[in-house]
């Protein structure tokens, strides 16, 4: 039997990506699931319906500070709000699809996320900051950043963000199973609860067929 998938629309830029990848790790090992990540351009998002995150009222900017300290200290996580922020993100996304062809993309994705939101290394919005991470993993640098700098790489972002946008995702995270939509950090528990479910329709199946 095949595993569940879970798609997670992300984008490095998200804090609550950040989140998520963490929250998600013990749902996917109880349900023996498979996370399949889909780099999502929430900048172009944004840019296209004219919003601007560091517009937002200032009281609303401190309590989403303040809320996002809380959930660092209840799940005891180093997260921490970078000095250079927002950052453009479009390089991290390009290269999470070329490691992809390595069979390194979530290990890639993980690591520039803690570089950025846990270390507050900026220099990941650049290839020369990302260098170090692809090099760690294994990967010839060169390779990394000619493929990720190509327009096939480019058109596939772009082509990943579009299918969400007609999925219905309008922020990230937006986690899928099968057509299930949970937007947010904060939805793990229906995650868990459309899996279990999942799981029962699978097993009654298996023995109605058997």
């Amino acid at each position: 039997m095949s595993k569940p998938q879970v798609e997670m629309y992300w984008d490095a830029g998200s804090t609550n990506t950040y989140f998520a990848l963490k929250l998600i790790k013990p749902i996917l090992e109880k349900h023996n699931a498979e996370l399949v990540l889909q780099p999502y351009n929430v900048g172009y998002v944004f840019r296209s319906n004219n919003y601007e995150l560091m517009k937002e009222p200032k009281a609303k900017l401190r309590a989403r500070k303040t809320d996002l300290m809380r959930w660092a200290a209840k799940y005891d996580l180093p997260f921490q709000i970078p000095r250079q922020f927002p950052i453009k993100s479009s390089r991290i996304l390009r290269g999470s699809l070329a490691m992809r062809r390595k069979g390194l993309e979530l290990q890639f994705v993980e690591r520039v996320f803690d570089a950025y939101w846990q270390e507050g290394n900026a220099t990941v919005a650049e290839y020369e900051g990302l260098r170090p991470i692809v090099t760690a993993l294994g990967v010839d640098a060169d390779w990394f950043e000619q493929l990720a700098a190509s327009e096939e790489i480019a058109a596939e972002v772009a082509r990943s963000t579009d299918c969400g946008i007609e999925r219905g995702v309008f922020g990230v995270p937006m986690i899928f199973v099968e057509n299930e939509m949970f937007w947010g950090k904060d939805r793990m528990e229906f995650v868990d609860d459309e899996l279990t479910r999942l799981a029962a329709r699978a097993g009654q199946a298996t023995e109605q067929s058997a």
